[in-house]
């Protein structure tokens, strides 16, 4: 077996793990592609035969892709989301699964994807390389040119800010996450019963959306609205409160604000201009 041989062995043997990482740290397929890809230019041009641990060695690698990714993101906020996943820079040939797209954004937790895309870049990668990945801070360090203390407080106020700040949430917040989690159970699967049964008989539902805006009063109006539907909602906390997120593919398009009235739903208010859904701020329970 030849060297290119050898390599190329090697890296299909990390390709999942790589993809995953880059996936979690950009929130877009076609640029995890992307990065994984000029990792594994990297790897074909360098000499690792003193590596000792290859996985840890390209793992830093399609990091430090993704931070210089992310940077360079940032330095272009005034380009719309919507651009920049519909053309990502770098981008290849290859036409993306939609499908597969989903089923990823799903697997990670679309609520998630949306609250990492909050942090800043550095944040972003001593999160998912320390929280989700394991890597100890002493590796994620050199990366992002800080000491292995200051890299932990970089994942110490992501972590505050992907979790809340709050570490024991209180009986009455997991009373209606329970509730939230089972009205959108009942919504996917059209039980029109069971959605009657968590929404308060004077219920109201508002919603602005495209331009057209809807007032809908009373349980079993507002039960139509939801039934068959919230197959990309999630529970999550805005501002504190109990609420539903809509992100497909991780990328925030609803964000549906909830009052409670003795365990049902009371009030269900629907935001969609993206102006306003900068300004949330969004925790997972």
């Amino acid at each position: 077996m030849d060297r290119h041989e050898w390599q190329a062995q090697h890296f299909e043997s990390y390709r999942s793990h790589l993809r995953a990482v880059a996936y979690r740290m950009l929130g877009s397929l076609s640029e995890a592609d992307d990065a994984v890809q000029e990792a594994w230019l990297h790897f074909s041009r360098s000499d690792t035969s003193e590596v000792v641990n290859l996985g840890g060695w390209l793992t830093r690698v399609v990091a430090r892709i993704c931070l210089d990714m992310l940077r360079s993101r940032e330095s272009r906020r005034e380009e719309s989301l919507d651009a920049r996943v519909s053309d990502p820079s770098g981008s290849t040939d290859e036409e993306i699964d939609p499908e597969g797209e989903a089923l990823l954004a799903d697997a990670v937790g679309q609520a998630l994807l949306v609250v990492l895309a909050t942090l800043n870049p550095a944040e972003r990668l001593a999160f998912v390389l320390h929280d989700i990945f394991g890597m100890p801070f002493e590796e994620i360090a050199p990366l992002v040119e800080r000491t292995p203390a200051a890299t932990r407080q970089l994942a110490s106020r992501a972590r505050r800010r992907v979790q809340g700040t709050e570490t024991i949430p209180d009986v009455t917040r997991m009373r209606q996450r329970e509730a939230v989690e089972a009205f959108l159970a009942a919504s996917r699967s059209g039980d029109f019963e069971a959605l009657l049964s968590m929404l308060d008989p004077e219920v109201v539902f508002r919603s602005s959306y495209a331009g057209a805006s809807m007032l809908v009063r009373g349980a079993a109006a507002v039960a139509e609205q939801f039934s068959g539907r919230a197959r990309e909602a999630q529970a999550a906390l805005i501002n504190g409160a109990v609420a539903i997120v809509v992100a497909p593919h991780g990328h925030l398009q609803l964000a549906i604000n909830l009052t409670f009235k003795h365990d049902r739903i009371s009030e269900i208010n629907v935001i969609s201009d993206p102006e306003q859904l900068s300004q949330l701020n969004m925790t997972i329970p």
